[in-house]
């Protein structure tokens, strides 16, 4: 597994996961909590946008059968 760096917000913005959010009422531009898994090859495996915290690991790890 390779864990990444995104300075530049470059990749962030390709997995639609930089944009606009509300955050106790208020609107403002971030990471959007989100999981994108891909695969060796590069190809996204799965992609789920605005998770939610509580749930989302055993979620995952269900879905991915780990």
């Amino acid at each position: 597994m390779t864990l990444g760096s995104d300075p530049d917000i470059e990749m962030a913005k390709a997995f639609q996961v930089w944009g606009e959010k509300t955050l106790y009422g208020k609107k403002n531009i971030g990471v959007i909590r989100s999981t994108v898994v891909v695969d060796p090859d590069g190809k996204v495996q799965l992609a789920k946008y605005n998770v939610k915290a509580t749930g989302h690991v055993a979620s995952l790890r269900k879905t991915l059968g780990v």
